[in-house]
């Protein structure tokens, strides 16, 4: 759980969440029901407002995990005043002002020894192939950073939730502290986009021909060797996840190279670019897109990739 780039500013928790909404419901599927519960008189955080939809995002994708037969995944926002009291007795973080948000499941739950341990880099529940152990300790890292703090509480079969204490911040003017980031240019190139998962691949799909992009989808690694053998026209660059089904993600951009000589390779994974690298799954530098995403973050490393020379 390496520390973050972040560029805080003075952001309304209230209108990250509310702006997440479509996000959410496309990933979570038609078994999980999105509940949002947010206080209209929310006061204002300093954090990165990018960094805040990675942690939903982490969040929302190990609830969905949690629940294979479906359920509710609940967003609340309250405002709480820490008291020395609730300091010592429930939360790390100093008295004070906090603006609180609750993420909630209806999934399976875990035992007080696996919630002791969920923070932890490459601690996972998942069966191996299913998760890195790095969503949750990421998670960690950015609220940290952010002067903030996390809870859980679950119970086998009640489910989870997690509480995400940020300090209020009194000003309402936006107060950056790092260069703004601007908005990816729109594109007109051919994307090869190669993901198992439905979900991410649907939505992988709809936010790039959203910017433009003319998207060519696949399912798995020979059919996506099919449409950069036989599709006509130029195919820009391969998206693809670093861990696919019978052919690793690198071995299928050698592949795709065979026939498309001058393509650019986007790799996707829920590890971090240091943990692939140490790894030797990926030579250091390589282009890397952590998951989950939002598509602000798609949409910039895309078009970064694609202007990059050879």
């Amino acid at each position: 759980s390496r520390k973050q780039t972040l560029a805080p500013t003075v952001i309304h928790i209230n209108e990250v969440v509310s702006g997440m909404r479509t996000l959410l419901e496309r990933m979570l599927g038609e078994d999980v029901d999105l509940l949002m519960d947010l206080d209209p008189s929310l006061g204002h955080v300093t954090a990165d407002p990018g960094q805040l939809e990675q942690v939903i995002l982490n969040m929302a994708v190990n609830a969905r995990d949690a629940m294979p037969e479906g359920g509710r995944l609940t967003l609340e926002t309250r405002h709480v005043d820490v008291d020395p009291t609730d300091a010592r007795q429930e939360v790390e973080p100093a008295p004070g002002p906090y603006e609180v948000l609750s993420i909630s499941d209806t999934g399976v739950g875990m035992d007080a020894a696996t919630g002791a341990r969920v923070f932890e880099p490459f601690f996972t529940t998942k069966a191996v192939g299913k998760g890195t152990g790095l969503g949750l300790a990421t998670a960690y890292g950015i609220i940290k950073q952010s002067g903030g703090h996390i809870t859980v509480h679950s119970e086998p079969g009640n489910g989870t939730i997690f509480r995400i204490y940020l300090p209020r911040t009194e000003s309402s003017e936006s107060a950056s502290l790092a260069v703004e980031e601007t908005a990816a240019r729109r594109g007109t190139e051919g994307v090869l986009l190669a993901e198992d998962d439905v979900n991410l691949r649907v939505l992988a799909r709809d936010i790039l021909a959203g910017e433009g992009y003319t998207v060519l989808e696949s399912r798995d690694v020979e059919d996506a060797l099919h449409i950069a053998e036989h599709q006509d026209g130029t195919i820009h660059l391969l998206l693809t996840d670093v861990v696919m089904p019978h052919m690793s993600g690198r071995a299928l951009a050698h592949a795709v190279k065979r026939f498309r000589p001058d393509v650019k390779v986007l790799y996707m994974s829920g590890y971090t670019d240091d943990a692939i690298s140490h790894h030797g799954v990926l030579d250091p530098g390589t282009a890397l897109l952590q998951k989950p995403f939002s598509p602000a973050a798609l949409a910039r490393k895309v078009r970064e990739v694609l202007d990059r020379s050879q």
